[in-house]
């Protein structure tokens, strides 16, 4: 399984990427808040900003690619989206 997590303003960015990419499906969860390397991201009028945290499951090596694919689009447009991965078990 992978979680990123992108600036809300990103997110249809990450999107067209992860299609692209050949990623069947995510889970989205919008407006998230927190705090975190880039500071305090609340949505509320003295911290406007939020994150979007997609979840997906894909192949390990699918997960490399992708990090692989990731780290370049951070690279051309300076996004510091946020990456982690851990292993899932299929029960269905």
């Amino acid at each position: 399984m992978l979680m990123i997590v992108v600036d809300d303003g990103k997110k249809e960015e990450l999107e067209v990427l992860l299609r692209k990419s050949g990623v069947a499906g995510w889970t989205e969860i919008a407006g998230a808040s927190g705090m975190g390397t880039t500071g305090p991201r609340l949505g509320s009028a003295a911290f406007p900003k939020t994150s979007a945290v997609l979840f997906t499951i894909v192949e390990d090596e699918k997960a490399r690619s992708l990090a692989a694919e990731l780290k370049s689009y951070c690279s051309d447009c300076g996004e510091r989206l946020k990456m982690a991965s851990w292993p899932v078990e299929e029960l269905l």
